[in-house]
């Protein structure tokens, strides 16, 4: 699990395409290994990869399937790239942000960005199945960052998000241009609700359906 909160901003330094599987080797800041292993799980711009070995003291290397390359913007990456990185939270560590998987749900796409005085807005674009989880004031992670939504618009698609000086500096977010694209992980308390009051009201007009067509027969 992680928390959203971006603990460092690593390099893509190496990419090695093979048949339906991608390696990274990326080279992290000093100390972000420290106790790192094979095995060990670590938010890649949002993205939960497994450690399957460690170069030196800062380089690791990370093998991506093709259905995580296909539902993630890891597809585009490029050498020399930056990444927001946070290693997998310990058990009673504080969560500063929310709860996170590492399980991208989808990409959007930055649509317009606001830099009124110390402050930066983004607007993002989704497709429009999954506006049903966004909300004004809710949850949600852009590559691996914890955010609040405001300005959500469910007729175009589309939310804001706004960010801290402090936001910025941990984070890739400034870099970010127009049409750029990034990973999303929805809140998942907020599917869980969504879902279930979605299921009961089908089922409810799924039971009234089906007690109008009993009487029309009886009748």
């Amino acid at each position: 699990m992680f928390t959203g909160i971006i603990q460092s901003i690593a390099t893509i330094a190496h990419i090695e395409d093979q048949q339906g599987l991608r390696t990274f080797a990326i080279d992290f800041e000093k100390g972000f290994c420290e106790e790192l292993s094979v095995g060990s799980s670590i938010s890649v711009d949002g993205v939960c990869l497994t450690v399957t070995e460690l170069i030196n003291s800062c380089r690791v290397h990370f093998d991506i399937m093709l259905p995580t390359l296909k539902t993630t913007t890891l597809q585009n990456a490029l050498i020399g790239m930056k990444v927001n990185v946070e290693r997998a939270t310990k058990e009673g560590a504080e969560i500063g942000g929310h709860p996170l998987s590492g399980h991208i749900d989808f990409y959007g796409k930055i649509i317009a960005i606001q830099n009124p005085e110390n402050n930066h807005a983004l607007t993002i674009e989704i497709p429009s199945m999954w506006m049903r989880y966004i909300f004004n004031k809710g949850y949600i992670a852009l590559n691996g960052t914890s955010l609040t939504m405001s300005e959500v618009n469910k007729q175009k698609g589309t939310f804001e998000v706004w960010l801290i000086p402090e936001t910025l500096r941990r984070t890739t977010f400034v870099q970010k241009k127009i049409d750029d694209l990034v990973n999303i992980e929805i809140d998942r308390n907020t599917q869980v609700i969504v879902d279930t009051v979605r299921s009961a009201i089908e089922e409810q007009f799924s039971l009234l359906r089906a007690g109008g067509g009993a009487a029309r027969i009886n009748a």
